[in-house]
């Protein structure tokens, strides 16, 4: 089996419009494409937020809360890779977003720092 890449990353939001405004004006995805799935009550957005980063965001009617942080079983985060990781941290912070202390990696000497979604879902900012 040969991969090539992940194709997409999906995530469930608890408010659809409010996720929506995060992950397109918050963070500059261009949304590719949207649509409403009438038979399960539920949108599916697809971003792009970088090339070759793709998020498809999802309602759903009363999706359960995400398991207890943050070392709960099941995908941790997603990091996105940055040039500049303070200055990306500062953007966020001016636009209101939650986020972490600027931080090392401590095997790799890269420049950290987590922020959070609407949903408290954790993302990274990476140096490239």
């Amino acid at each position: 089996m040969q991969f090539l890449g992940i194709h997409h990353i999906a995530i469930i939001a608890t408010d659809y419009a409010r996720s929506k405004r995060f992950y397109t004006e918050t963070l500059g995805g261009t949304i590719l494409d949207e649509n409403y799935r009438g038979d399960r009550d539920s949108w599916k957005l697809d971003i792009a937020l970088a090339a070759g980063v793709r998020v498809e965001l999802f309602s759903f009617p009363d999706p359960p809360a995400r398991p207890s942080r943050p070392e709960a079983a099941g995908l941790r985060h997603l990091a996105l890779a940055v040039p500049d990781v303070p200055a990306a941290l500062a953007e966020l912070r001016a636009r209101g977003v939650r986020t972490e202390e600027l931080r090392t990696d401590e095997h790799t000497g890269k420049q950290m720092a987590f922020f959070f979604d609407p949903d408290d879902l954790p993302l990274e900012l990476y140096e490239a």
